[in-house]
C-alpha cells in the first residue's frame, strides 16, 4: 500500500510538472505593451508609454497595403474595377482569410473590402501582387511609403502582417499612418466603419466591430492578432470638433484590449481642447513602382500606366514661305494712350467707315512685335502697316443692339436665350430622419449610406437646421435614385420620405 502510495504521489507530481512546462510557453508569447494617443486634428501627443519599441504589428500591416492601394488608384495605376487573378501564394495564405482559390477573378474593391474589414490575409497578398507584380516588390513599396510618411522605426516584409522576422513597426509609426489614412484619403475611410460588407464572394463581418459598437463617436480603424504581437488596435473616434486617435500594441484578450482602447481616448477627449485648428499631415511624396519592382517570372504581373503631364510646349516654327501672324504683347495698357487717342465714328446705319478704324489700329499695327527664326517669341522685328488690312464694312443686314426696338424689323421676335441645367435632372432628396442634435442626423445619415450602399453611393448628405429638429437628408439624386432608395429602407423598417425639387 504504501508504495502503491509513493508511486501515486510521483504520478500527481509528473503531472503538475507537465501543466507548468506546457503553460510556459503561453506565458512566453505574452506580448510586450505599448500606447500612443493623439489630437487628430493637430497630431499633438496626448499620451504614449513605450511608443518607440519596436513590436510586431500583426495585421495593422494592411493599414499600408490599403494606404498604398488608395494611393495606386488615385495616381492611375490600377483602378477599382480591375480584375485581379488570384496566384497560389495569395490562395495558400492562413487564416483569417476570405478563401480565394488559385486561378480565381475578383475585383480589386472587393479584396480591399475583405483586407479592411474582415482583415483578409489572402486578399492582402493579392492586393499586393496586382499592384507591384509579387509581395517582395509590394513590401518595398510599403517600406518606401513608410518612410515617406515618416514612419522611421518600421519595417515591412509582407503584405498581411504575419509574424515574419524583421517585420516590426511602433505605436507611434501606427498612429501616424492611422491620421494619414484619414486625411489623406477621406474618400476610402468609410470602409474602416462598416460592420459588415459583401466582398464579391460572400458577406463578410468586421473584426473591430465590438469596439465600433461599444465605443461612442467611434468609427475605425483596424484590428490585429498574432501569438507574438497579442491584441493590437488603431482606433479613432469623433465627439463634437475632437477627434482622438488611440494605438494599442500587446493587449491580452479582444475585451481587455477594448477597454484599454476605450479607458485611453476617455483620456485623450479630456486632454484634448474644445477647439483647435485642424492641421493636416503633409502628402508624402509619390514614387510608384519604381526602380527593380518589376513582375518576376510567372508572377502576377500588370502594366502599370503612369500619370505624367507635359511640362514643355515649345511653340511650333512657322511654315516656309507663309505669312506670320503678329503676336499679341501682354502689355497692352503701352497701347491704351494711342488707341483712346483715336476716335471711331459710327454712321448712321451703324458701320464703321474704313479710315476712322485704320486710325484706331495704326498704332497698335506698328508696335506690335512679330516672331522671327531668332527672336521666336517676339523681338525688334514689325509688322508693316500695309500688312494689317481694315477688315470689310459691317453688312447693313446685322441689328445692333444699341438700336430703339422701334428700328427693328417687324417680323423680327425677339430672341430668349436660357441657361442649360448641367445636374442631370438630380433635383430630387430622401429624408431618413428629423434628430434632436446634428451629430445624431450625420450618424443617421451615416448608418443609411452604409446599409444602402448601392443606391445612395452617389447622394450628398446634408443636415439641415429646421424648428422641428436637425433634418438627415440625401440630396441630389434622380426621381428613380431617391424612390428606389426609399422603397428598399422602408422595407428594412427604415423610415424614409422622397422630397421633391422645391
Amino acid at each position: 500500500m504504501t508504495r502503491f502510495k509513493q508511486l501515486a504521489r510521483f504520478g500527481f507530481i509528473l503531472a503538475v510538472i507537465g501543466c507548468l512546462v506546457a503553460l510556459a510557453p503561453m506565458r512566453a508569447q505574452a506580448a510586450p505593451y505599448a500606447a500612443m494617443v493623439i489630437d487628430a486634428r493637430t497630431g499633438k501627443v496626448l499620451h504614449s508609454r513605450n511608443a518607440d519599441t519596436r513590436l510586431h504589428p500583426a495585421s495593422l500591416t494592411k493599414m499600408m497595403t490599403l494606404y498604398v492601394a488608395f494611393e495606386a488608384i488615385k495616381h492611375g495605376e490600377i483602378s477599382a474595377d480591375t480584375v485581379v487573378t488570384i496566384s497560389a501564394k495569395a490562395a495558400a495564405e492562413p487564416p483569417s482569410k476570405l478563401g480565394l482559390r488559385k486561378g480565381q477573378k475578383i475585383k480589386l474593391r472587393y479584396l480591399i473590402r475583405a483586407a479592411a474589414v474582415k482583415s483578409a490575409n489572402d486578399a492582402a497578398t493579392a492586393i499586393g501582387e496586382a499592384i507591384s507584380g509579387s509581395e517582395a516588390a509590394f513590401a518595398r513599396r510599403m517600406n518606401r511609403t513608410a518612410k515617406a510618411l515618416g514612419m522611421t522605426r518600421t519595417h515591412f516584409k509582407n503584405a498581411h502582417g504575419l509574424t515574419e522576422s524583421g517585420h516590426l513597426s511602433t505605436a507611434r509609426d501606427m498612429t501616424t499612418l492611422g491620421r494619414h489614412i484619414f486625411y489623406d484619403h477621406p474618400d476610402y475611410y468609410n470602409l474602416f466603419s462598416r460592420r459588415s460588407t459583401h466582398a464579391g464572394v460572400k458577406a463578410v463581418n468586421n473584426t473591430n466591430r465590438r469596439f465600433l459598437n461599444a465605443y461612442k463617436g467611434a468609427d475605425g480603424i483596424k484590428t490585429g492578432y498574432t501569438n507574438a504581437a497579442g491584441f493590437n488596435l488603431v482606433a479613432s473616434a469623433e465627439r463634437g470638433q475632437e477627434r482622438i486617435i488611440t494605438t494599442v500594441f500587446g493587449g491580452r484578450s479582444t475585451a481587455s484590449r477594448n477597454a484599454k482602447v476605450a479607458e485611453l481616448m476617455d483620456l485623450g477627449f479630456r486632454r484634448a481642447p474644445s477647439h483647435a485648428a485642424v492641421r493636416k499631415p503633409a502628402l508624402p511624396a509619390y514614387a510608384g513602382n519604381v526602380g527593380t519592382d518589376t513582375p518576376e517570372p510567372g508572377a502576377a504581373g500588370k502594366i502599370i500606366r503612369l500619370v505624367t503631364a507635359v511640362k514643355r510646349s515649345p511653340r511650333p516654327a512657322p511654315r516656309p514661305g507663309a505669312a506670320q501672324e503678329p503676336v499679341v504683347d501682354t502689355q497692352l495698357a503701352s497701347l491704351t494712350d494711342s488707341i483712346k487717342d483715336a476716335v471711331v465714328a459710327v454712321t448712321e446705319d451703324g458701320t464703321t467707315p474704313p479710315e476712322a478704324e485704320a486710325v484706331a489700329l495704326a498704332p497698335a499695327i506698328e508696335t506690335t512685335p512679330v516672331p522671327t527664326a531668332t527672336q521666336p517669341f517676339g523681338g525688334e522685328a514689325t509688322v508693316a502697316s500695309a500688312a494689317m488690312t481694315s477688315p470689310p464694312p459691317r453688312p447693313a443686314a446685322i441689328i445692333l443692339a444699341s438700336l430703339e426696338p422701334a428700328a427693328q424689323p417687324a417680323e423680327a421676335a425677339p430672341e430668349i436665350v436660357t441657361r442649360m441645367s448641367t445636374s442631370g435632372g438630380r433635383h430630387y432628396a430622401i429624408n431618413v430622419g428629423v434628430l434632436s442634435t446634428r451629430y445624431h442626423a450625420e450618424r443617421r445619415l451615416l448608418k443609411t449610406a452604409l446599409r444602402e450602399i448601392d443606391t445612395l453611393d452617389e447622394a450628398l448628405r446634408k443636415v439641415v437646421k429646421r424648428s422641428d429638429g436637425w433634418h438627415a437628408n440625401f440630396v441630389s439624386l434622380t426621381q428613380e435614385q431617391a424612390d428606389l432608395a426609399c422603397r428598399r429602407l422602408n422595407a428594412r423598417n427604415t423610415r424614409c420620405k422622397v422630397l421633391g425639387p422645391s
